[in-house]
């Protein structure tokens, strides 16, 4: 019979795992609470100042679609913009009992052990 990753057997061990890993990270990442800032640059408001290369490679786009500036104005636009809500993203982890937390680390690392055991050939 052949197991996870074309392996012979593991199979158990690698749902098992998948299962534990999947239930520590759930757990752990509901103890998370993300928020954002401020996007500044020298205490000024500038995410109008980011959309520019957007707007000028939509403009281009519109103007000619085969515009090479476009598309390149177009995906540096896109990556400021996804960039600059990266940076600006603050993660706190909520506060919850030293037992919790060790038991919602300890399953996915004890999950992650077993898929990577599974994998392994026998």
């Amino acid at each position: 019979m052949i197991g996870a990753g074309g392996t012979p057997g593991g199979l158990p061990q690698f749902l098992i795992g998948l299962g534990l890993a999947a239930v520590g990270a759930y757990l752990l990442t509901q103890q998370v609470s993300v928020q954002t800032g401020f996007w500044t640059i020298g205490g000024r408001n500038a995410f109008g100042l980011s959309l520019i290369p957007f707007i000028l490679g939509i403009g281009l786009l519109f103007f000619n679609s085969q515009s090479r500036a476009g598309f390149v104005l177009l995906a540096l636009g896109v990556l400021i913009i996804a960039a600059g809500i990266l940076m600006n993203l603050t993660i706190y982890f909520e506060r919850t009992s030293l037992f919790n937390t060790l038991m919602m680390i300890g399953m996915t690392a004890a999950g992650v052990g077993l898929v990577l055991r599974g994998l392994k050939a026998e």
